[in-house]
């Protein structure tokens, strides 16, 4: 799965708007609220790793490194 369908998946599970994501990131990170801007580094996957972990956060998930095996 590509970053754009996995973020897009878990905006679907818990039922937000890329808008009411963007307004939360802009209240708590600072982020703009331009849904272009993030839609474009979903398709380019050119997501930052800490912007990653803030729009996980916003969204009530945390990234966790995990040894495989």
């Amino acid at each position: 799965m590509n970053v754009r369908n996995e973020v897009k998946s878990h905006l679907v599970c818990e039922g937000v708007t890329m808008q009411d994501v963007l307004g939360k990131l802009e209240q708590q990170y600072g982020w703009s609220r331009s849904i272009s801007n993030l839609s474009g580094k979903l398709h380019r996957e050119t997501l930052r790793y800490k912007e990653a972990v803030e729009l996980a956060d916003v969204l009530g998930y945390e990234i966790v490194w995990k040894k495989r095996g």
